[in-house]
């Protein structure tokens, strides 16, 4: 067993894989974002494109069921809100898996930076946007918008992935009027179904490559677990920034790759290893 595994890993790769999905998992608990990290961390590890994808989204799904399962435990998830779309964010992922192993996810990626923008610029203006819990409810008009965010949230996370839990928390703010806390609590429910069904096709397509994977899930379960409990401790206060920092990042980020051409997963793992190296 031990073996196959190092014979079927890179271990540079693999130390720069665990720190990066740690961090990003941490984060990811927060305030979501983690994809930004952890897709362009398995491309720089050398992994075809389909099968880091593939690869990610289980590393990602073993992180998310740990955040999620401390949310859960505080009480910060409405499960009569989220089985009203957790069977729409379903339907979204396999769509989207399915679409992303015949289109490139480049396609994407104007889309998802002017979405983006109009994320981060909505928030900055509106300095109470998710500052207090006002949810007062179910109607028929929360329930069908929140079903076809489910859907479009599921269809973009089986597509291309970064993004999806800021603009989730967004989303659930904007429809049910949650605060941050319980905006991020409820994004991990329809984030994790979105990578579990994600998951489970690109397994079936054969895109996964689990000697990265499950160890990496492994180490991302403590990442996740230590950022959804300072999340919940520390509330709307701590979180509301995290999200603003993360959001700007993932939109810069975009920009270079998409406008510029730059290689950021392989700059950022260069220089891991460039420190690696020194001692």
């Amino acid at each position: 067993m031990f073996e196959d595994f190092f014979t079927n890993i890179d271990i540079s790769s693999f130390l720069f894989l665990g720190v990066a999905c740690f961090f990003a998992s941490f984060i990811d608990a927060i305030a979501g974002g983690g994809g930004l990290i952890t897709v362009p961390a398995y491309l720089a590890s050398g992994l075809p494109a389909h099968t880091a994808l593939g690869t990610n989204k289980v590393s990602s799904s073993i992180g998310t069921i740990a955040s999620t399962w401390k949310f859960a435990a505080s009480g910060k998830i409405n499960w009569k809100m989220v089985r009203t779309m957790v069977p729409f964010s379903l339907i979204g992922a396999f769509i989207g898996v399915k679409t992303v192993v015949l289109i490139d996810s480049k396609y994407l990626y104007p889309i998802a930076i002017i979405l983006l923008l109009l994320v981060l610029v909505y928030s900055l203006m509106n300095k109470d946007l998710g500052e207090e819990n006002n949810f007062l409810g179910l109607n028929s008009k929360n329930i069908r918008n929140g079903r076809i965010m489910a859907v479009i949230m599921g269809f973009y996370d089986g597509f291309f992935g970064p993004g999806t839990g800021s603009f989730l928390i967004f989303a659930l703010i904007r429809i049910f009027k949650l605060d941050f806390t319980n905006a991020s609590g409820n994004a991990k429910i329809l984030n994790l179904t979105s990578n579990l069904a994600s998951m489970f096709l690109f397994i079936y397509l054969g895109k996964v490559n689990f000697f990265y994977s499950i160890p990496i899930g492994i180490i991302m379960i403590f990442g996740a677990i230590l950022g959804a409990k300072m999340a919940v401790t520390k509330g709307t206060k701590f979180i509301k920034p995290i999200f603003l920092i993360v959001t700007s990042i993932v939109l810069v980020k975009m920009i270079l790759e998409s406008m510029l051409g730059i290689d950021v997963g392989g700059l950022v793992k260069e220089f891991f290893l460039s420190i690696t190296r020194s001692f």
